[in-house]
């Protein structure tokens, strides 16, 4: 992943919790590095120790970090950092969603090695959407969840997010249903 991942994960975490919460994490997780540069790639498995090590330190469940950390990932890095790029996606929640699948192309054009996730809706009503998630990264499903009710934050549209089905031997996705409340004209 990019250290941008990293750096937001580090930034989450001395915001909540403070400095020396974040250096028992890198300590726990074994992680030596003093910055994370966010264009530059880190292994995979770094992030996944970190948020392994911020949910043992911390005293919170893995699923826990990764929402919140999908959360804060709307809310505060891609807000203050990509902000435009948000812009771009829609003027409310449903237009967001519905154009998320074009987002990460849009990123991949900064990011040339990046390996984004799919994204496809299905099912769109006024009020809902089925989100099919696809990722060679597993387990964080979590985060997608965070991500959601992140949007939903953002465009003070408040969401509903259910799992509806995992990837497995039989799919390739992660299956959310996705519920807001009809915007009021």
């Amino acid at each position: 992943m990019y250290g941008m991942v990293n750096q937001a994960l580090e930034d989450m975490l001395i915001e909540r919790f403070g400095r020396p919460a974040w250096e028992n994490v890198k300590k726990e997780a074994g992680v030596n590095v003093e910055v994370f540069i966010t264009s530059n790639a880190y292994p995979d498995q770094m992030t996944y120790s970190l948020v392994g090590a911020a949910s043992r330190t911390l005293g919170m469940t893995t699923e826990e970090v990764l929402r919140g950390f999908g959360q804060y990932w709307i809310l505060k890095t891609a807000r203050d950092g990509y902000g435009e790029l948000l812009n771009l996606g829609g003027s409310n929640l449903p237009e967001f969603l519905e154009n998320l699948p074009t987002f990460h192309t849009r990123i991949s054009l900064i990011f040339s090695h990046l390996q984004p996730p799919g994204f496809s809706c299905q099912d769109i009503t006024a009020t809902s959407l089925r989100l099919r998630y696809y990722s060679d990264r597993p387990g964080l499903s979590q985060f997608v969840v965070g991500l959601l009710e992140g949007l939903g934050d953002m465009f003070k549209t408040p969401v509903r997010v259910l799992q509806e089905g995992s990837a497995g031997p039989d799919r390739d996705y992660d299956l959310f249903l996705v519920e807001w409340e009809q915007p009021q004209p």
